[in-house]
């Protein structure tokens, strides 16, 4: 049974059992303790945590996961991956353990004649909580197995929680016996022995602190009761494919025998190349979703995984012997096995595309550079007298230069060198668990929505009316500070103030907050900040200007928008559609909005683009833009379902969440600008006044910025312009149309007497050069030159004591030290002839002899070194101590002689 009918036999069986089918969320979700989806139940997290009311009582899903932590492990086992489908069934307060249990043992055993999965219920074993007979009761009672046959365990294999405060409850595992050829029988640890392919969870506890998987405090039972369940679709996948594991799976094989016929290479002839196989299907499989999903390579956070995972594909294929770019080949043959069910993986192919084939170009381009800086610290380890690369350089090579340890190993391997390996994962380890310490220090942050929540329980949703009006007549709920209901706020204190009803929009799809004020009888208050701490409720961030704000429930408010505020934000947020429909226009259809922030005036737009633009390219976005608004294009928005909007060609934004039952499509001049948004906007584009792009930057590789100025503001900055243009004809005596030439010409002129300077200046600091060669001491039968240089900087010093140096008499010992200070900094160059080095004169040691009178240090080779301070009182001390150190190493030459 291939994969996609696994899927579509799970989403049957259960929406057969009135359960709604709810489409796989992005693998981007604004959750601040994760940075992607890592589980089934991820998307419906705040229906069990209480923070908003589920719009049914069943579900069902597949949904894309991406779990992160185990990456080095990917391939040197089967059965870690980073990329995977759950295939889960919720219950939100409707049935529990009895149905969970009924419905997951139907599916599971029910031939595949029938539509289920068909597996032999005489190698299937349930698992229990150790103490929940409830459960074993159930099972053994729909199942008809014996007692024997249902396996208890300890909290840490069969509790749930999510490891911070809120639902939790025992779970029941599905396990299947594959044999004593991978374990010992009844061995539940075995490991690849009993695998369990299904995890049901009853949630049905509420806990008050969880200090580990298995240490916990339960505070009570949940008000509601849920169920949270869990089958690794990979796993039902092999399982049913009679494979040993995922990689030899429909979806996964096919890339590893392309890879297999690009390298000449065979899977399962070796273990070291089955595990590059193994890595090669896992990361092109999960860097392709990750980049469907809006994910582009950077070196942070979710950017810096999907440049990993890339990367680590492209070095598996290396090591494998393939040197050419590897995933052109590679991805479409995972884009081809995965298309069938996410479709849009084949309609944004060539984004996709263009971000992966050019982060592996970048990657190859490191790796050029790398091979360099790995041949230059092998060269010195040689040159030492050891065979062995320390730790810090083999983690500096894979920290700083992306250069993967493998690889630094097979290299130090063919140039006859061992890797501190131990050394390098210390620092590794080091790194991740600074990396765990951060996760741990973000962990719990889920707002306490508690107070809101009871706001909204007894009151309903907030009766928002920012598309309809500016100023409402409302009935203050709750006044509220640092999230608890306060008494009073007084004049100057900052609070939060939640109404019945309100004009004000709230911060969301990349628009700011509306400014304004809301009235009540003695005072006045001004609004800071408005945004939806839980779905359904506006509440306001006030400061108050005048009177005395009482908590009186029922007191009657009047809340007023800066009706010059709304309007450009309206503009700015009609501009910014504009923007993207003229940005895709221009670029082509590819070019697709990743993020975007607009207030009254300011619009920035970031898209998904690999390559800066180039100022036509720019100057044709803005003229697109303006266009469109002397056209008076009609902006219009309508409510439809998300499918039908996707169908009617809408653009959703990457990494966002839309209502399952409606979204709302603004368009602008019809098809020409689609998308879904909740912001608000003009009426005509010619409303917007103008569009002024003002830059175009990176914002992270692969991700590029458009700044641009709306209605009135874009008006100004014209006018600063011209002000400028002004001025500068008017200083320069010429015409605005001769003014770019008559600047370019000023500029060429202006390098042209820099350079003449800069010569001059060169000139006169070179002529004492000789003077200073035949005005050489000699200390020891050496040629010393120690000189000062007041207002020199390195470049100078370093300059002038290799003139000095060349103008010694040929064959004789010589040492240079010229000492510059510039700008509170002191600089410091030491030349040494090649018989002075003969004598046991090294630049490098007369460097560290100055530097500590200098305040500073320096270093580097026997011929040539430099160093600085920040000590310039003492450099007349310093010059002296080079004669010293000159005497004193003739004498020791001499000694030896």
């Amino acid at each position: 049974m291939d994969t996609a009918e696994i899927r579509r036999r799970f989403v049957a069986h259960f929406e057969r059992a009135g359960h709604t089918p709810v489409p796989s969320a992005s693998l981007l979700l604004d959750d601040p303790n994760l940075l992607f989806v890592n589980a089934g139940m991820v998307p419906f997290k705040p229906y069990f945590l209480g923070q908003e009311t589920p719009p049914y009582t069943r579900a069902t899903s597949v949904q894309k996961c991406v779990r992160t932590p185990d990456i080095e492990d990917v391939g040197k086992t089967t059965r870690h991956g980073t990329f995977f489908e759950m295939c889960g069934n919720f219950s939100f307060g409707d049935y529990f353990k009895e149905g969970a249990i009924e419905l997951a043992w139907e599916l599971v055993t029910k031939s595949q004649a029938d539509g289920g999965f068909g597996f032999d219920e005489s190698v299937l074993y349930p698992s229990v909580l150790d103490g929940d007979e409830e459960a074993v009761t159930l099972w053994k009672r729909i199942t008809g197995l014996p007692d024997d046959r249902i396996v208890r365990l300890p909290p840490k294999e069969n509790y749930w929680s999510m490891g911070v405060p809120g639902p939790g409850g025992p779970c029941s595992e599905l396990l299947i016996d594959r044999g004593p050829a991978y374990g010992a029988d009844r061995d539940w640890d075995a490991g690849d022995r009993y695998l369990e392919f299904w995890n049901l969870v009853f949630m049905q506890d509420e806990l008050s602190a969880v200090r580990s998987k298995s240490d916990f405090d339960i505070a009570g039972e949940l008000p509601k009761k849920n169920i949270d369940t869990g089958m690794g679709l990979e796993r039902v996948a092999y399982l049913l494919q009679g494979k040993d594991n995922m990689y030899e799976t429909d979806v996964m094989f096919p890339v590893i025998e392309k890879a297999m016929a690009l390298t000449g290479k065979r899977y399962g002839a070796d273990h070291e190349d089955d595990v590059r196989f193994r890595v090669v299907a896992d990361h092109v499989r999960s860097s392709m979703m990750l980049i469907g999903d809006g994910v582009t390579p950077g070196n942070e956070a979710r950017g810096y995984v999907l440049r990993r995972l890339l990367r680590r594909a492209v070095r598996s294929m290396r090591l494998l012997g393939y040197g050419d770019p590897a995933l052109p080949e590679l991805m479409p043959v995972s884009r081809d096995r995965m298309a069938e069910t996410y479709t849009d993986l084949r309609t944004d192919w060539d984004r996709i595309a263009r971000v992966a084939y050019a982060e592996e170009e970048t990657f190859r381009k490191t790796l050029q550079a790398g091979t360099q800086i790995f041949d230059l610290a092998a060269t010195e380890v040689k040159k030492s007298g050891s065979t062995r690369l320390a730790g810090d350089q083999a983690f500096a090579l894979h920290d700083t230069y992306g250069f993967p340890i493998d690889l630094t190993l097979e290299m130090a391997s063919e140039a006859g060198l061992s890797v501190d390996e131990e050394g390098f994962r210390s620092l590794m380890a080091e790194q991740r668990e600074r990396a765990k310490a951060d996760a741990r220090s973000k962990k719990g942050q889920h707002a306490d929505t508690g107070v809101y929540r009871g706001i909204l329980d007894a009151n309903g949703p907030t009766d928002w009316l920012a598309y309809e009006t500016l100023e409402t007549e409302s009935r203050a709920l709750a006044v509220l500070q640092q999230g608890a209901p306060v008494s009073t706020l007084r004049a100057g204190e900052v609070g939060e103030l939640v109404l019945d009803r309100t004009p004000f929009y709230a911060e969301s799809g990349g628009q700011a907050a509306d400014a304004g004020i809301i009235e009540f009888d003695g005072g006045r208050l001004e609004v800071l900040d408005v945004q939806r701490p839980i779905k359904g409720l506006v509440v306001h961030q006030v400061r108050v200007v005048d009177g005395e704000l009482a908590s009186a429930e029922g007191a009657t408010l009047h809340a007023q928008v800066d009706p010059e505020w709304r309007t450009g934000a309206r503009q700015a947020h009609s501009g910014t559609h504009v923007v993207h429909a003229a940005l895709r226009e221009v670029l082509g259809p590819t070019a697709l909005q990743s993020g975007s922030y607009n207030r009254p005036g300011y619009l920035r737009l970031d898209f998904g683009w690999t390559t800066g633009l180039r100022p036509e390219q720019v100057a044709d976005i803005e003229l697109v833009s303006n266009n469109a608004l002397r056209a008076d294009l009609p902006v219009g928005w309508q409510y439809m379902t998300l499918p039908e909007a996707k169908d009617w060609g809408a653009v959703a934004l990457f990494g966002e969440t839309y209502d399952d039952s409606k979204v709302r499509v603004v368009e602008i001049g019809g098809p020409w600008s689609r998308e879904l948004c909740g912001g608000t906007h003009v009426d005509h584009s010619s409303q917007i006044g103008t569009i002024v792009v003002t830059g175009e930057s990176s914002v992270g590789s692969g991700n590029r910025r458009i700044e641009a100025f709306t209605g009135v503001e874009g008006f100004r900055y014209l006018a600063r312009e011209r002000d400028v243009v002004g001025q500068l004809t008017g200083l320069l005596k010429t015409q605005p149309d001769d003014l770019v030439g008559r600047v370019s010409d000023l500029v060429e002129r202006l390098r042209a007497a820099e350079k003449e300077i800069e010569r001059a200046r060169l000139s006169q600091l070179l002529a004492g050069g000789a003077q200073l060669a035949a005005g050489a001491s000699v200390v020891g039968g050496v040629h010393v030159v120690a000189h000062r240089v007041d207002g020199a900087g390195g470049g100078d010093v370093r300059t002038l004591a290799m003139d000095v140096r060349g103008r010694l008499p040929d064959g004789v010992p010589g040492v240079v030290v010229v000492i510059g200070a510039a700008d509170g900094k002191v600089s410091v160059v030491a030349a040494t002839t090649e018989r002075a080095r003969d004598l046991g004169l090294s630049a490098n040691d007369l460097v560290r002899a100055v530097g500590p009178f200098v305040g500073g240090k320096g270093g580097g080779k026997a011929d040539v070194a430099q160093g600085g301070g920040t000590d310039a009182s003492r450099i007349d001390e310093a010059l002296a101590a080079v004669h010293a150190e000159v005497a004193r190493a003739t004498g020791q030459s001499t000694g030896q002689a």
